[in-house]
């Protein structure tokens, strides 16, 4: 039986909620569905090893799980939200395969070639690699965006994919895949976000560049482009009142959960999609993207 989209989640109004940065899954009301309970996998993946940047919550705990369940082992990249990211860890050993956590900050590029390091080291090889990663605030006013925060969120979501794909590229075989995350954002940015929103316009680009670039080398590169999802990342990033009716102006009248998002994932890392690259696929909830 097919399931009505716009009863697939929780709708807003959600209980108000405010949380410090980055925010925590468990404290999250409604709790946000990762797939622990519904996603089946069918072995799309099997063998192959993945890194997944901020997997400890949210769009990244999902596309773990979903890729362990397909078979994958993966490399679990995250800040400093080791609760968040032991949680994620568990549900990839529960589904037979081998979880590495490496916290740290990914607008280092020294550090992110240790991510990739680590993986290469642990799981022998490098099959995917997903930017998923970001950093957003949100403000009213121009002169609120701080050139420290600017900073942080172009070195989190846009110099890292630089640093992570360089190093990856260099132990991925043809058939490797990279998938990014993009956002919406990157084609109608909201003022309020205009440094994330920025950031994800450069993200779309990139993987554009980066898929012809590397071409050649059989590597695809692809990026999801997600509407309003349901994260920690909500509540700790944007006032009480907006946070509350987070979702309700998608023409399905909700916010995706993270489980929503992870068979994009699996199916631009998958053979089923050897033809496509430079790809930016929209999981929007119904609102057009470029």
């Amino acid at each position: 039986m097919l399931t009505d989209p716009r009863a697939a989640g929780p709708r807003p109004p959600f209980p108000k909620q405010q949380q410090p940065p980055p925010g925590k899954t468990a404290r999250l009301d409604p709790v946000p569905d990762h797939g622990e309970n519904s996603y089946r996998g069918h072995g799309r993946l099997a063998g192959c090893s993945a890194i997944v940047t901020g997997g400890d919550s949210g769009i990244g705990r999902a596309v773990a799980i979903a890729f362990a369940r397909e078979g994958a082992d993966v490399l679990i990249a995250y800040l400093n939200e080791h609760e968040d990211a032991e949680d994620t860890a568990s549900w990839v050993r529960r589904a037979g395969r081998r979880a590495l956590l490496v916290p740290g900050d990914i607008g280092h590029e020294p550090h992110c070639r240790h991510v990739v390091e680590r993986a290469v080291s642990e799981f022998g090889k490098l099959d995917i690699l997903v930017n998923n990663a970001a950093f957003q605030r949100t403000h009213e006013k121009l002169w609120d965006f701080t050139a420290e925060e600017i900073d942080t969120t172009f070195r989190t979501n846009i110099q890292s994919l630089f640093h992570l794909s360089k190093a990856a590229v260099q132990h991925m075989k043809a058939g490797g895949s990279i998938i990014n995350t993009a956002s919406i954002q990157a084609d109608k940015p909201s003022p309020s976000l205009l440094g994330y929103a920025t950031t994800k316009g450069a993200v779309a680009n990139f993987t554009g560049g980066l898929a012809q670039l590397i071409a050649e080398s059989g590597i695809r590169v692809n990026a999801v482009a997600p509407g309003p999802v349901w994260t920690p990342l909500i509540p700790s990033t944007m006032p009480e009142e907006q946070a509350s009716k987070f979702g309700e102006n998608s023409p399905l009248g909700r916010p995706a959960q993270p489980a929503e998002l992870a068979g994009a994932y699996v199916f631009l890392a998958s053979n089923d999609a050897t033809y496509i690259s430079g790809a930016i696929l929209p999981v929007t909830g119904g609102k057009p993207f470029l």
